[in-house]
């Protein structure tokens, strides 16, 4: 982008670049506030930095409380990654490969949880929930986040599936290969890249998410996000601001790790042979 030569777009080009840089140190002052807060020594959660300390990770380490949230997130996490990796491409091939009777209908109502606000949907559910009589379990709080982040795996597998020839599959089958062993000698390999992309995805979404979270899960139990926000109502301390800086490691790192992952299998597979070559 080139900016106008004459004065008026001049100065309208500084003001832009100013405000675009306001906006972004106003959207990462606080976590890099958080950041620098975790690592000091003092107990009060908040400037002037007395030192440089590792205590608060420390002491972070030995709180039960932590450590159950985190593990209650984690293996939410894990699962709702493998579950809705598992329909995401169902779903996606049906959709991109297949025709049948009410096939938008069926794609609209995929993608539709990632057009409603999270507040809507936690509400809507709770509501049902408390209407049939139904307790909160941990099979709901799974299955609210796999109803969150199955849109967007959706979305990211049949992005790739697109991309993906059919002269390939049409191949195989022309030489007697039977569909199963088509998918996954010829389609499978090929979607990786996607795949392994989308299910960090959706670890990082169930990992991460607050607003659901807080109507879904049992009473008594709590995840990482919702655990923050329980510290959070006790005081500013720097134990929360070490937490607050694990969450950001996490959830930060694992769509970065996908990413770099992912485009270096899209690189393996395009230095592979082509068709015909």
């Amino acid at each position: 982008m080139i900016a106008p030569s004459d004065g008026t777009g001049r100065w309208g080009w500084r003001l832009t670049c100013a405000m675009t840089l306001l906006v972004y140190i106003f959207m990462f002052a606080p976590i890099a506030a958080t950041v620098v807060l975790s690592f000091n020594a003092s107990m009060f959660g908040g400037f002037p930095i007395t030192g440089f300390s590792f205590h608060w990770y420390e002491v972070l380490m030995q709180n039960e409380n932590v450590l159950s949230a985190f593990r209650t997130s984690l293996w939410i996490a894990l699962l709702t990654a493998m579950l809705t990796t598992m329909v995401g491409v169902a779903a996606a091939l049906a959709l991109v490969r297949f025709e049948f009777p009410g096939k938008a209908s069926v794609n609209t109502l995929a993608i539709l949880p990632a057009l409603v606000p999270e507040t809507i949907l936690g509400v809507g559910l709770l509501v049902l929930i408390k209407a049939i009589d139904q307790p909160r379990t941990y099979l709901l709080l799974l299955a609210g986040h796999i109803l969150l982040a199955l849109p967007f795996v959706v979305l990211v597998i049949q992005a790739r599936l697109i991309g993906i020839r059919r002269v390939y599959e049409e191949a195989a089958l022309s030489l007697g290969a039977p569909r199963g062993s088509t998918f996954r000698e010829i389609t499978l390999p090929l979607l990786m890249p996607a795949v392994f992309a989308s299910a960090l995805l959706a670890f990082t979404i169930s990992f991460d998410n607050t607003t659901a979270s807080l109507f879904w899960r049992p009473a008594g139990v709590e995840t990482m996000p919702t655990q923050i926000l329980s510290m959070l109502k006790v005081s500013i301390s720097p134990e929360v601001n070490a937490l607050g800086t694990l969450m950001i490691v996490i959830t930060v790192g694992v769509p970065l790790l996908g990413g770099i992952v992912a485009k270096a299998l899209s690189g393996l597979k395009k230095r592979q042979p082509q068709m015909g070559d």
